[in-house]
């Protein structure tokens, strides 16, 4: 009778583990694959990368890039995948990811060390910096000149934490989104706006009046933006880098690049040789 109790016991117990342990979750080829849908995390406001545009249609660079890791994926899987494009904001990215609400981050995310700890990047598709944009006669250059200034910065990003370790004099205001940032600046509530370059130059251009701002600074942070998934996938990152790998050796990525950054475009912002050499070599030998 005391070996039956025992046993009962032990029973009741692994049975117990068994259903409080998590279930064992596919990969992200498997979700797409058995769904049919591959779900992307996008902007809104993020020309030139990612935003609407005046047709209400979703644009951007980081956009048309993740199209050809769509095409990618529908090779690899050797079906028709439907694509979806879901709003996501550095405040929820990551839990949007994890949560396997999206299979991709393909908004502007910078690779970081601490980032790495809950998901894993694809290889770099962009460089920049953080700088800060101020309206035109601002006595605000760079660093030396926000102690006391209202800066603004997005809820969740790395500016802000940049900002709160080594700038604590600023008066630092956040916002869920850079849209909400630009015109509380542009009401004069904020004293400048800080953000990564390239994202401060796309504001400018399509902005009203674009004469009336002015992008200053000298790199606050390094910002080398990455497409983000879930970690320890490494089929579905394969798929992902391939694509990348092969719009950078074939010429579409610096297509695409000239499209939206060439000096016909909204966002004029030549890709210096430094930049392209880095791309370059990223790309691994078939």
């Amino acid at each position: 009778m005391k070996r039956f109790g025992l046993a009962l016991i032990l029973s009741l117990i692994i049975l117990s583990l068994a259903a409080s342990a998590p279930a064992q979750t596919q990969s992200t080829l498997e979700k797409i694959k058995n769904s049919g849908v591959f779900t992307i995390g996008v902007r809104n406001a993020s020309a030139p990368f990612s935003f609407i545009n005046k047709q209400n249609e979703r644009a951007g660079f980081s956009n048309d890039l993740a199209e050809l890791v769509h095409k990618a994926i529908e090779k690899k899987l050797g079906k028709q995948i439907k694509l979806e494009m879901k709003e996501t904001s550095p405040a929820t990215r990551i839990a949007l990811l994890t949560s396997m609400s999206v299979d991709l981050i393909t908004e502007t995310m910078t690779d970081t060390r601490p980032r790495r700890d809950s998901v894993d990047f694809s290889l770099t598709y962009f460089v920049t910096g953080a700088d800060f944009i101020v309206k035109k006669g601002s006595p605000i250059k760079g660093t030396k000149d926000i102690a006391g200034k209202r800066i603004g910065t997005q809820q969740g990003s790395t500016n802000e934490r940049v900002l709160r370790e080594k700038y604590t004099q600023a008066q630092l205001v956040t916002f869920p989104d850079q849209a909400a940032a630009f015109m509380a600046l542009q009401q004069g509530k904020l004293d400048a706006y800080c953000n990564d370059a390239i994202q401060l130059w796309g504001l400018k251009y399509k902005s009203a009046t674009p004469d009336q701002w002015v992008v200053v600074g000298d790199w606050i942070s390094y910002e080398p933006y990455g497409f983000a998934m879930r970690k320890n996938d490494s089929d579905f990152r394969a798929v992902v880098n391939n694509a990348l790998m092969e719009a950078i050796e074939g010429g579409e990525y610096f297509k695409l690049y000239e499209k939206w950054f060439g000096t016909k475009s909204d966002v004029p912002y030549p890709m210096n040789q430094t930049f392209k050499t880095f791309l370059l070599y990223q790309v691994v030998p078939k």
